[in-house]
């Protein structure tokens, strides 16, 4: 089969191979978990998988900390198992992506031992410095994932720089053997046929001074660094830019719109989207993810629309997503995991998909999987998570109300195996030893690494598949229609309903066509009036997930007419209208 090569029509899958499928029962998914599932992702219409990262770590971030870029770690399957998925999943249409971690390397990377072992050539890929004085790190900076950025190396009396965990050292990419090594990397994996990369946090990759921050993290020392920009061009020269059929998106951490404009930009030359995160800070406080405060709706609606018709304006593009491995799952954040919770999930899908964007579906997504049930800090493995527990506590928190905390923005509420049936363990890994994968090396079954989330009894992708009315066929649809409608793919964005409390709707427009999606975000019912309301006249519905006519409500019990059947809407109702 053939790729889809414009990625504005194409549709992302996002595996998080740890979590996906089992298939030799030692509790991890693997990479033949993965070929075992091709046809279901074929089958769901993705164009790409975006893998997150398989290759060699101790793990200390769930792959995130790589100790080498050119081989597959044992627990995920063999280099031969990699060649296989690239060419099973070519023959269905799909292109694999990569996740290339290269702000920094696990310190069990050859590179930071030889560092450590004091050789000079090495020293150099990583920021070693001088403290302040004893026991100081050279700054004030603050860690990711909580504490000092820095970590103190007796043997030289200085400190290394960490954004993340101590065990993930920051790359220096003003070294140009850093440089040219990262390109031999990418070069490789597009020699295997990989047809994407996914660059993780690449936009912290080059820092400016090294001072202490009076206001803040540090991050403003390091995030959209002064030489950027020049290292992306020049990594798009040495590698994916030869080949115009290869997709790359950037994970943007705090960054700029305006920083994204150049990022993103279709003359630009540096990548073709950019993964941002403004939208998905709307439960923080500020910055700060570890509070418990409710979405702020108006501030979504705000922040969506201007990345939409700001990028558009740019001729940059948007990576357009919901969910990933970082994120909680939306339908609990956004939606309803009760009552509502098909009707929620399909709403947020729409609209989320029809956007100008490429759409990411994390796995799960696509069937309204919720956040984890855990009701035990023993239940959480996520460093970050573990972490700030005890942070919060240290800050004067009870134990009780630090979980609760991280029950709802945990990493680990993504993570949870993926529910493929209603069986004890959801489908993700074999029942017993006889009926793990034949092709894999066998194991004496354990218990899945992640516990499987209580409600696989009814969310999983065999209910779904059978049911014509499931999530699953809604995410189907709304990835079909991408292909379908160049309207979706290619027109501008016009914002409406812009200041309603309840509606979030948008106008689409391409060479005479016409969408139009409404949505009411909330679990009531909700009016829209005035001149906003779009007449309707020629416009066919051709999406929704309420299965009757769009709803007209009659105060009295007659019949009432309305400006437009998107008036009145009922909780999480969703539409979308085409002409």
């Amino acid at each position: 089969m053939t790729f889809t090569t414009d990625f504005h029509k194409a549709t992302v899958y996002q595996i998080y191979p740890k979590s996906f499928a089992d298939s030799n029962g030692d509790g991890l998914g693997d990479l033949r978990g993965v070929i075992g599932k091709l046809d279901y992702i074929a089958g769901l219409g993705a164009d790409y998988i975006w893998s997150t990262p398989f290759f060699v770590s101790p793990q200390n971030d769930n792959g995130y900390d790589v100790a080498d870029y050119y081989d597959v770690d044992p627990a995920y399957g063999t280099m031969a198992d990699v060649e296989e998925l690239i060419a099973e999943a070519g023959k269905r249409g799909i292109g694999l992506m990569f996740d290339m971690v290269f702000n920094h390397v696990s310190t069990e990377h050859e590179w930071f031992r030889k560092a450590m072992a004091g050789d000079p050539y090495y020293k150099q890929f990583f920021y070693f410095r001088k403290g302040k004085g004893p026991g100081v790190p050279p700054t004030n900076w603050e860690s990711k994932f909580g504490g000092p950025a820095w970590a103190y190396v007796p043997e030289f009396d200085e400190w290394y720089l960490h954004l993340f965990d101590p065990t993930q050292a920051d790359l220096d990419w003003e070294n140009p053997d850093v440089r040219h090594e990262i390109q031999k990397i990418v070069r490789f994996w597009m020699g295997k046929g990989v047809r994407g990369f996914r660059f993780d946090v690449i936009n912290l990759i080059s820092k400016a001074a090294f001072e202490d921050d009076p206001d803040g993290d540090g991050r403003r020392f390091y995030t959209d660094g002064p030489r950027v920009h020049e290292y992306l061009r020049e990594l798009n020269e040495a590698t994916f830019g030869t080949d115009p059929g290869i997709i790359t998106v950037g994970e943007m951490s705090s960054t700029s719109m305006e920083q994204c404009y150049r990022y993103a930009g279709a003359d630009t030359h540096e990548l073709n989207m950019v993964f941002s995160f403004h939208h998905l800070k709307v439960d923080f406080m500020g910055n700060e993810k570890w509070v418990l405060v409710p979405p702020d709706f108006a501030r979504l609606k705000r922040i969506v629309f201007d990345w939409q018709t700001n990028m558009a304006a740019h001729n940059a593009w948007n990576a357009v997503f919901w969910c990933n491995h970082d994120q909680p799952r939306v339908v609990s954040r956004f939606g309803d995991e009760g009552r509502y919770w098909k009707e929620s999930a399909k709403m947020l899908a729409t609209v989320m998909h029809c956007l100008r964007g490429t759409p990411y579906v994390y796995q799960g997504e696509e069937l309204g999987m919720t956040n984890a049930d855990y009701t035990s800090i023993d239940q959480f493995r996520d460093v970050e998570s573990l972490n700030h527990y005890e942070i919060l506590q240290r800050k004067g928190l009870k134990a009780d109300d630090a979980l609760r905390i991280i029950q709802v923005h945990s990493r680990d509420n993504s993570r949870t195996p993926m529910q493929w049936d209603d069986s004890q363990y959801a489908g993700f890994m074999p029942s017993s030893p006889a009926s793990a994968s034949a092709s894999a090396p066998r194991h004496a079954v354990a218990e899945p690494w992640l516990a499987v989330n209580a409600n696989r009894d009814h969310i999983n992708a065999a209910a779904e598949i059978a049911d014509s009315d499931s999530i699953y066929h809604y995410y189907r649809r709304l990835i079909a229609l991408r292909k379908e409608l160049d309207v979706i793919a290619f027109g501008d964005v016009e914002p409406l309903a812009v200041d309603h409390p309840d509606v979030f709707a948008y106008r689409r427009r391409w060479q005479g066509h016409e969408l139009i999606m409404v949505a009411n975000f909330h679990g009531h019912d909700t009016e829209w009036t005035g001149a906003e309301v779009p007449d309707l006249e020629g416009f066919e519905r051709i999406l929704g997930n309420y299965a009757d006519a769009p709803h007209v409500r009659a105060a009295d019990g007659a019949a009432m007419v309305t400006a437009s059947p998107v008036s009145n809407l009922r909780p999480y109702e969703t539409s979308v209208w085409y002409r």
